[in-house]
């Protein structure tokens, strides 16, 4: 699919019609890489729409109250809307090989099973049972710092973030950023337009760089640069729950 392209379908066979050995390349090359379009206009502007209805969310943050950037976002009950729910659990399976993979180059446990509902039991009997799953909201001046999105010891190590609002036309600014601290050397930057409808897969915290000795830990963190106009909503999938 393309980035004018209506998909059709139900949403686990959108996700599982992606290029997944393209964008496992991409991955492992640069911590991240983006999706055909999953989701139509219209579908895009209901789920921003749910930002209005308080009863979705169990709070809501204020990134500058908190020192994190600019903005506001809105993490979800476990009475995920439909799309939500059915996007998470669509990831999954093709994210997994990933993890695993990855864990097996840094030689970590790879304590992930088979299934979404089985980690997330996982989660909740290590005390982190509060759901994850977040709406953001952006305008004008507002901003994400840098960071990582740990919140305890059970973590998968990557996440999506989609967009819901149109480049260009809905908002100007707002790239997703991306900062990679390579092993004895300077640190490098990205930066991505995320389209509305696409979707981002990113590391959660850290990718396995190959080195002459071998493969070795590379941190990052991602952010999103100033909104210059407009508002950009994004939807943002993550495969472990909070403390």
């Amino acid at each position: 699919m393309s980035q004018t392209t209506h998909p059709a379908g139900p949403v686990v066979d959108r996700i599982a019609q992606c290029d997944w050995t393209a964008l496992t390349d991409e991955l492992g090359e640069y911590g991240s890489a983006l999706t055909d379009r999953l989701l139509t206009a219209a579908e895009c502007r209901e789920i921003a729409a749910l930002y209005h209805e308080p009863g979705h969310f169990r709070t809501t943050v204020d990134m500058a109250r908190h020192r994190f950037g600019s903005g506001q976002y809105r993490y979800f009950t476990h009475d995920l809307p439909k799309v939500v729910r059915e996007l998470r659990e669509a990831f999954y399976p093709h994210l997994l090989p990933i993890a695993r993979d990855w864990a097996a180059k840094l030689d970590r446990p790879a304590p992930w099973p088979d299934t979404l509902q089985e980690w997330v039991a996982m989660c909740h009997e290590a005390g982190q049972s509060k759901s994850a799953q977040i709406l953001l909201r952006y305008g004008p001046g507002d901003w994400n710092a840098l960071h990582r999105d740990v919140f305890g010891e059970m973590v998968f190590p990557l996440q999506v973030v989609i967009g819901l609002d149109a480049p260009g036309s809905d908002f100007t600014g707002g790239e997703f950023l991306m900062t990679e601290q390579r092993p004895r050397a300077q640190s490098r930057g990205s930066s991505t337009t995320l389209f509305q409808g696409h979707g981002l897969v990113f590391t959660t915290r850290d990718r396995p760089v190959a080195t002459k000795r071998g493969w070795a830990n590379g941190p990052m963190r991602h952010g999103v640069s100033t909104v210059r106009s407009g508002r950009r909503h994004s939807l943002g999938l993550v495969f472990h729950d909070a403390a």
